[in-house]
C-alpha cells in the first residue's frame, strides 16, 4: 500500500519508490550534471606550433651569448631590460614595457640601443577574434580567429603591400591528431603569385608525440618526435626527408630534470657540434641558463653562453 507520512521522511531519497517521485528525483540528477558540471576546456594553437614540443627540446635554452634581462613594475606598465655582451666586451641594452589601454594591448614597446624601435600591439573586437600589428623593420597587421576547434590566422605587410600570407588548424580532427597549413603570396614585383605553400600534422598518445610538416612547397618533409621516458626523462629527434636525401638527422636530444640543481639538456647536431646547457633558479624569481657546445673533440671550437632573468 501506500507509504505514510513517518515512512516517506525517513526513507532516504535515494529510494524514490512512490509513484512520480522516482522520475522526479532522476530529473534533479540529470539537472545536477547538466548545471554542475565543469566545462571541457577547448585547446587552441596555431599552425605554426604544430611540432612545437619537440622543437622547444632541441631549440630552447642553447644559447653562446651573455645575457641579463631583469623584469619588473612600474605602475601599470611592465618594464623589461635587456642587456648583452658582444664578442668584443662592449655591453648593448633593450628597454620594453608593457600596458593596456582602453582596451588596446601594447604587448611590446621597445627601443633598441641601436636608436631602432619595436611595436607589437593587439586588439580584441569580439570573441575568438584578435587583431595585432608589429612594426620593426616592416610592418604587419594580422587576424586570429578561432571557432570550436579551428583556428586561422592572417597577415599583411602593410608597409611595402609586398606579402599576404594565412595559415590555419584543426585541432582534434581524432584523437591526439591536429592537422593543418599555410600559404603565402606574393601581392607585387616581379614574383607575384603564390610564393609557398605546406601542409602538416601532429599526433599524440601518451608519453609519444610526433609531427611531419612540408617545407619548399611539398619538395621536402620534416618529422619531428618527443618521447617521454618518465616525469624526468624526454627524448626528441628532428630529421629531413627528400628526393635527394631519404634521411638526414639534424639533430638527437634529451632533458632531464631530475636533479636538485635543475634541469639539463644535451644535444648532438648533423654538423657535429654537441650541445649541452643547464636550466636552474638558483634564488626564488631568478633563473639562471648556462649553455656551452663543441665540435667534435676540438678544443678551439668550444663556445659557452649564460643568461640570468629576474
Amino acid at each position: 500500500g501506500r507509504p505514510n507520512a513517518t515512512q516517506l521522511t525517513t526513507q532516504p531519497r535515494r529510494n524514490c519508490n512512490y509513484n512520480t517521485s522516482n522520475c522526479h528525483c532522476h530529473f534533479r540528477r540529470l539537472l545536477r550534471l547538466l548545471f554542475t558540471r565543469p566545462p571541457t576546456p577547448t585547446i587552441t594553437m596555431k599552425f605554426s606550433d604544430i611540432s612545437k614540443p619537440s622543437k622547444d627540446l632541441l631549440g630552447d635554452d642553447y644559447t653562446s651569448s651573455v645575457t641579463l634581462k631583469a623584469k619588473g613594475k612600474a605602475g601599470p606598465i611592465g618594464v623589461t631590460i635587456e642587456t648583452e655582451r658582444s664578442p668584443a666586451g662592449t655591453l648593448s641594452s633593450k628597454v620594453g614595457g608593457k600596458f593596456s589601454y582602453a582596451g588596446l594591448n601594447f604587448d611590446k614597446l621597445q627601443g633598441k640601443a641601436d636608436g631602432s624601435t619595436v611595436l607589437e600591439t593587439s586588439l580584441v573586437p569580439c570573441t575568438g577574434c584578435k587583431m595585432t600589428f608589429k612594426a620593426n623593420k616592416g610592418a604587419d597587421l594580422g587576424i586570429e580567429y578561432t571557432a570550436g576547434s579551428i583556428t586561422t590566422t592572417g597577415s599583411l605587410d602593410v608597409l611595402n603591400m609586398s606579402k599576404l600570407s594565412a595559415s590555419s588548424i584543426c585541432v582534434g580532427v581524432a584523437p591526439g591528431v591536429n592537422v593543418g597549413g599555410d600559404l603565402s603570396y606574393n601581392i607585387s614585383g616581379d614574383k607575384g603569385g603564390l610564393s609557398s605553400y605546406n601542409m602538416g600534422a601532429s599526433y599524440s598518445n601518451g608519453p609519444l608525440f610526433a609531427s611531419v610538416t612540408s617545407a619548399s612547397k611539398f619538395s621536402q618533409f620534416n618529422v619531428g618526435v618527443l618521447y617521454k621516458v618518465n616525469s624526468d626523462l624526454s627524448l626528441a629527434s628532428s630529421t629531413t626527408h627528400s628526393a635527394s636525401k631519404s634521411c638526414d638527422v639534424l639533430a638527437v636530444g634529451g632533458s632531464y630534470s631530475g636533479l636538485s640543481l635543475g634541469t639539463v639538456k644535451a644535444k648532438l647536431g648533423s654538423n657535429g657540434v654537441t650541445s649541452a646547457c643547464l636550466v636552474s633558479e638558483v634564488a626564488p624569481k631568478v633563473n639562471l641558463t648556462a649553455s656551452g657546445s663543441i665540435s667534435g673533440g676540438d678544443l678551439s671550437t668550444f663556445k659557452y653562453g649564460f643568461g640570468i632573468t629576474m
